[in-house]
């Protein structure tokens, strides 16, 4: 059975359709060129930005891809929680380092999550056979972190202003202010309160601080009734409008303003929902839930519920004094040491209380 003449040139037709209608990725976005990585990182290193998200401490720094910051929600909570933050929102930085290696560019902002040594740390000191080196500073940088930028396959060519772009949920390149970068970060009914000096029920300390300030008296009182503490900040003086910002945690639960002419106004309903952000306390000092992997002062096997140091659990420590009848039951009078110098009932009762 002989082959089809026109079976080639049909074959040949539909592969050139193919290859019109599904273009290589690559053909579209070339991989990004030598010369372009060289002026990246000559350009953007040492450079101011502002942040747009907190970066935590440690080596785990962030991850953007997509446009994605991650870790993120509960996720980044816990590892404040754990380390605390390295950066937050409206603080300005700078990019330290930048390394571009595969699909990811790498930035280490404020010295890295990683403490560099300096060359004094390598100097030994030693007299005869006996060295000693100085003393070293703990690896982790308590100011620095990092942000790495993750692409799917390759790293595509791209000019500054994508490079930004890219950039934006974590960086701001076009800030002047730490304001202006911080407004960026909030809700928009926050960032009108906050640019015209007003404060809202259920801002956070910090929102209060950008808006009007920080305090130029504090009063810490507690609510009997509702067995809360909180704190009243306290801005101006008559014969000007004074506002009174109540706290409680983290959170602004009541605000009131006496006006010159002699008009109250308070407000407690929540004006603001922040429903993304953690308070510091809920009222009353009750225990939350505790993240995974959390540091304990408990010895391994030690419950929770039987702890000692809590002030809810009861023990009794039988005082031992000598020239008295031993509390084991025995009946015998306890023998007096020799260094014994006639320590009271009392003093050996509070020496007990304080170990």
């Amino acid at each position: 059975m002989r082959r089809p003449r026109f079976l080639p040139v049909f074959l040949f037709t539909i592969l050139m359709f193919s290859a019109l209608a599904f273009p290589d990725d690559k053909a579209k976005q070339p991989q990004m060129s030598q010369k372009t990585r060289l002026d990246l990182v000559r350009a953007y290193t040492s450079e101011l930005v502002y942040a747009h998200t907190t970066f935590p401490i440690g080596k785990k720094g962030l991850t953007l891809k997509n446009g994605k910051v991650t870790p993120e929600g509960k996720d980044l909570e816990q590892l404040l929680a754990m380390w605390g933050p390295a950066v937050k929102p409206g603080e300005q930085m700078m990019i330290t380092n930048i390394r571009i290696k595969d699909n990811r560019i790498h930035m280490d902002v404020n010295g890295g999550s990683i403490k560099k040594k300096k060359w004094y740390d390598h100097i030994q000191l030693g007299v005869g056979n006996n060295t000693m080196e100085t003393p070293e500073d703990p690896k982790v940088n308590p100011r620095g972190s990092s942000v790495e930028l993750i692409f799917d396959h390759y790293i595509p060519e791209m000019d500054p202003q994508q490079f930004k772009d890219m950039l934006r949920p974590v960086f701001d390149f076009d800030a002047k202010s730490k304001l202006e970068a911080y407004l960026e970060t909030v809700p928009p009914k926050v960032k009108a309160a906050i640019e015209n000096h007003d404060v809202l029920v259920g801002m956070n300390r910090e929102m209060v601080t950008y808006s009007l300030g920080r305090p130029p008296k504090k009063i810490r009182e507690k609510d009997q009734d509702n067995d809360i503490d909180y704190e009243e900040w306290i801005y101006g003086e008559p014969p000007k409008d004074v506002h009174f910002v109540r706290l409680v945690g983290d959170e602004v639960v009541r605000v009131e303003v006496m006006k010159v002419n002699g008009e109250k106004v308070v407000r407690t309903e929540k004006e603001v929902d922040l429903a993304s952000g953690s308070t510091l306390a809920n009222g009353k000092d009750e225990p939350g839930i505790r993240p995974a992997g959390a540091p304990s002062l408990r010895r391994p096997g030690e419950d929770a519920d039987n702890d000692p140091r809590d002030d809810t659990v009861h023990t009794t420590i039988p005082v031992v004094v000598p020239g008295t009848t031993d509390p084991g039951g025995s009946g015998q009078p306890i023998p007096t040491p020799p260094h014994y110098s006639g320590l009271n009932v009392q003093d050996t009762v509070r020496h007990q209380s304080w170990r």
